[in-house]
């Protein structure tokens, strides 16, 4: 993001800028970060927008680059976030509509720098993403990954971009729990060392009746076309959920926060299932 000194470069957290025209620089490239699903990755910064997300990012040691406010945010309120901040810029209120993604906003947020690109953790509990489209699903799964402990999220390229504005709002804070690791090829899930479960809406075998391994990779697939061929046949086996009502598929998200949960019930406690031991 470009620093210029009319965007307060230097000043101290006590002395926040004010912004109040549209052709700031600052301003306009926080627009992008806010809006664009990609600028991240141009910027090599991302925007959280509202208390929740900063407050999940803090807890998680994310130190914020820049703290940003609405003017109408209040003094007081200011104060309790700026000390977190190297610097800290407040926006007049006409402008603060033109940034905010959120129907009521937050009127707060901060911007932080991009996490350094990684590699796969080869033994943790990874969930896969084969080209997930939605924002929103992909969210959810990340927020899923988290509470039933998996560890690490591997994004086929063609998944959306897991620190885009609209994954990070669904993903409520579970970004900074997990290994986030996007742009992989199928060729790239060949470096996991645990065994990998495809999701199937048609065939495999029942998930209550399953004994799932641990850890394991969970591959949840295109919302219209599913886990691909290629990673199917990369799976140690095939898993449905049964569905009694008679609905032809689950959406993805409800999928994945399904067969998260029945791996880490399995984990916390002896199974009962039935069927034969998934090795």
């Amino acid at each position: 993001m470009t620093d210029e000194r009319s965007a307060g470069a230097g000043l101290s957290p006590a002395a926040p800028t004010f912004i109040q025209s549209r052709d700031n620089a600052f301003l306009k490239d926080l627009r992008r970060l806010a809006h664009d699903s990609g600028a991240y990755r141009r910027q090599g910064r991302i925007w959280l927008e509202g208390d929740h997300l900063c407050r999940a990012a803090l807890e998680r040691g994310v130190r914020p680059a820049i703290g940003v406010y609405a003017e109408s945010y209040g003094a007081a309120a200011l104060e309790q976030w700026a000390g977190f901040a190297a610097r800290n810029i407040v926006l007049a209120d006409a402008l603060w509509s033109d940034v905010s993604g959120l129907e009521s906003p937050a009127r707060m947020g901060f911007v932080v720098q991009a996490p350094e690109a990684c590699g796969l953790d080869t033994g943790a509990p990874t969930v896969v993403l084969d080209r997930l489209q939605d924002a929103g699903n992909v969210g959810s799964i990340l927020r899923s990954a988290s509470a039933f402990g998996f560890r690490q999220i591997a994004a086929l390229k063609g998944t959306a971009a897991l620190w885009s504005p609209k994954v990070l709002r669904a993903g409520m804070g579970a970004h900074f729990a997990l290994r986030l690791v996007e742009g992989l090829a199928i060729e790239d899930i060949d470096a996991l060392e645990i065994p990998l479960l495809a999701t199937s809406s048609h065939g495999g075998d029942l998930l209550h009746r399953a004994r799932l391994p641990w850890p394991c990779g969970w591959i949840m697939g295109h919302e219209g076309q599913g886990v691909s061929d290629a990673l199917q046949q990369r799976a140690r086996h095939l898993i449905r959920i049964a569905q009694p009502g008679g609905e032809e598929s689950l959406n993805v998200g409800a999928a994945a926060a399904i067969c998260l949960h029945a791996s880490a019930a399995l984990v916390d406690g002896p199974s009962d299932a039935t069927g034969p031991a998934i090795a």
